[in-house]
This record gives structure tokens, C-alpha cells and sequence, in this order.
């Protein structure tokens, strides 16, 4: 089955009774059709979990992409502030929510920083569902500008062709 979008406010002008807009624009179901995402040369991709921040780049093309890892910065994530709102409670007796929210503020701070700096152009997120959450809190503007895409999946650890087809696959 296929989806069709209304594009502007034009009819056809054969049958002035038509409510039909024209031009179509038609993306196929994504159950009968895989669409996979296009990754771009130079493109940064960050992994992010509540412990670890991982970085990769796209050094080949869009058809044919090869990640390469980059050096993982130091973050600082002392601003335990970051999270909405929790504390350490019964529910949460070690506070590990706090730390693991403080560390997805602090590597959302670096992306910030970095497409603000000119030094990432094109960024794929891919955090777990929770961290993904609280990053988003975080965004810039410009870093949602520079966004290709966030992925809600736990990529952690994966390299290479493994991470590529798990992209792919989102």
C-alpha cells in the first residue's frame, strides 16, 4: 500500500469539479519496502548509552559507506542538574538515573559545541531509548540543522559493517 500526500493547493485543471492536488508525491509502505538511510561522506555518527559515548565517520560515499572510529572525549559531567527533575529516592537509591542523565547532557553539550564549531557538518545519534530522550532535551538548534538522524536502538559496541547494517536497518 502506498501513501499519498497532498503537495499544494492546485486541482486539475481538465475536471474543474476535481479536488485532486497535483503534483503527488508517493512514498511506498514501509512493510512492503525497506527504505534504507543514506548516510553521507563525512558524516559523524555518536553512539550513546548512560556509561559510554562512541564516534564514528562515514569515510566512503553514501552508496557505499565505511565507518571509521574516532577518539572519544573526556565529557564533564558534574552538572547533575541534567535530569527532569529526579532525585534519589526509594525508587532510585544509587542515583545511577542521575549519572547516566548527566552523561547524556554532557555528550549532548560536546555535539553541540562541536556543530557550532563547524567541526561536525552532518551527525547521526544513535542512543538507547532513555538517553535518547534526554539528549533531545538538549539539542541545539543548529545541532538539530546538522541532524541526519536519531535512532532509538543500543549500538554500543558494534563497529564496521555490523553498525552500518544496524543503521540501515533503522
Amino acid at each position: 500500500m502506498t501513501q499519498v500526500k497532498r503537495a499544494g493547493p492546485w486541482t486539475c485543471p481538465s475536471d474543474r469539479q476535481s479536488t485532486l492536488a497535483l503534483p503527488l508525491h508517493v512514498w511506498p509502505d514501509r512493510s512492503s519496502e525497506e527504505i534504507l538511510m543514506q548516510l553521507p561522506h563525512g558524516a559523524v555518527v555518536a553512539l550513546v548509552d548512560g556509561k559510554h559515548f562512541e564516534l564514528h565517520r562515514n569515510t566512503g560515499d553514501e552508496s557505499n559507506p565505511e565507518l571509521a572510529a574516532l577518539v572519544s572525549p573526556d565529557l564533564d559531567e558534574s552538572n547533575k542538574a541534567g535530569g527532569a527533575g529526579r532525585d534519589s529516592s526509594s525508587a532510585n537509591p544509587t542515583g545511577h538515573q542521575i549519572d547516566e542523565d548527566a552523561h547524556a547532557a554532557a555528550a549532548t553539550q560536546w555535539l553541540n559545541t562541536q556543530v557550532l564549531g563547524h567541526k561536525i557538518e552532518k551527525l547521526v545519534i544513535v542512543a538507547s531509548p532513555r538517553t535518547l530522550g534526554e539528549m533531545r532535551r538538549h539539542y541545539h538548534k543548529q545541532l538539530e540543522v546538522a541532524l541526519v538522524a536519531d535512532v532509538s536502538k543500543d549500538l554500543i559496541g558494534k563497529t564496521g559493517p555490523d553498525l552500518i547494517a544496524a543503521l540501515q536497518a533503522a
